[in-house]
């Protein structure tokens, strides 16, 4: 049995042969599912010019997801700092929180969501990248507005999404629970949290250092099967660590046929011997070594597989088998 709470991130992928409004259609029946299943919270992460994943705002996603659910907690992981008015953020969320109270929570985070240089442009109205003293100012304020000007009643949950030992720090300084992308820098998960906790100030939104760490999970009835489903990320994953964010995600068949180099198929399986794939026994196993490893209270699982059953039944493994 998982002794930690599990929940979700949804990244919404747009499969080749569907549209985006397929994809947001499925994310009403992947919210209920997710909720029937047991999972804590589902949260929507930015993305912005990528034909792999939909540019749907999570607030959007967010408030629908509520409306059609009754328990789960809905939030973003994360909604970006450098491209929201710190206000904005206080009262979408505010006003969110006081239309589905104790199940709202903001996540946080630093980076543009596109590798796309002129979006990124867009998004900042013209403006370079932020720098530390400026998320660290964004974040503050954001919480600042949330107590002192939308005050609606219930807050949002806040937290602050992290990849780096700086990030870290950020958090702990501002007593902020944190929720580390261990799916996306792994390599920084022991460093980051050991700063976290090291580190950690009180504050009125968390007493104590509290700990969620994301994992990329496929689950299926074999590791083969599990392989299978992995391929289509595995082509956007190596297209990543070339800086190109323009990569339509494949079929299953496609990425079984796509050529890796092999600087690609190291880097592939290095990142791997971080996450859980496999059977739901060997997820299983996997995820309780990282909460032992990590002292993580909660994990959050994001599978970015191809067709919706599929990421539904890798879901659907995994809490059956916790």
């Amino acid at each position: 049995m998982m002794a930690v709470p599990l929940s979700v991130l949804e990244v919404a992928m747009v499969q080749t042969d569907a549209n985006p409004v397929d994809t947001l259609r499925d994310t009403t029946e992947f919210a209920q599912k997710v909720e029937a299943l047991g999972y804590r919270r589902l949260w929507y992460a930015e993305h912005h010019h990528s034909p792999a994943i939909g540019a749907f705002p999570p607030v959007v996603l967010i408030a629908h997801a509520a409306a059609s659910t009754s328990s789960l907690r809905l939030g973003s992981g994360g909604v970006l700092a450098p491209n929201h008015a710190p206000i904005m953020l206080a009262e979408q969320f505010g006003t969110l929180a006081a239309l589905h109270p104790d199940r709202i929570d903001l996540g946080i985070g630093r980076g543009p969501g596109t590798l796309h240089e002129p979006t990124a442009r867009a998004l900042r109205r013209g403006a370079g990248p932020i720098t530390d003293d400026e998320y660290r100012a964004d974040v503050a304020a954001t919480l600042e507005y949330l107590v002192d000007e939308v005050a609606l009643g219930t807050l949002p949950e806040p937290w602050l999404l992290v990849s780096s030992p700086a990030g870290a720090a950020l958090a702990a300084a501002l007593g902020l629970p944190a929720a580390f992308a261990h799916h996306i820098r792994p390599d920084n998960t022991t460093a980051a949290i050991d700063t976290y906790r090291t580190q950690f100030q009180p504050s009125r939104w968390c007493p104590g250092p509290r700990v969620l760490l994301c994992v990329e999970t496929v689950c299926a009835g074999t590791q083969r099967e599990a392989d299978w489903l992995a391929g289509p990320m595995n082509v956007v994953k190596a297209a990543l660590l070339q800086g190109r964010g323009d990569l339509s995600f494949p079929t299953p068949a496609e990425a079984a046929e796509h050529p890796f180099t092999d600087e690609e198929r190291q880097a592939l399986a290095g990142f791997r011997a971080h996450q859980a794939y496999g059977t739901p026994g060997e997820v299983g196993q996997r995820l309780s070594e990282l909460v032992k490893a990590t002292g993580a209270e909660e994990l959050m699982l994001v599978t970015p597989v191809y067709r919706l059953e599929d990421r539904l039944r890798s879901y659907e493994l995994v809490a059956l088998s916790s």
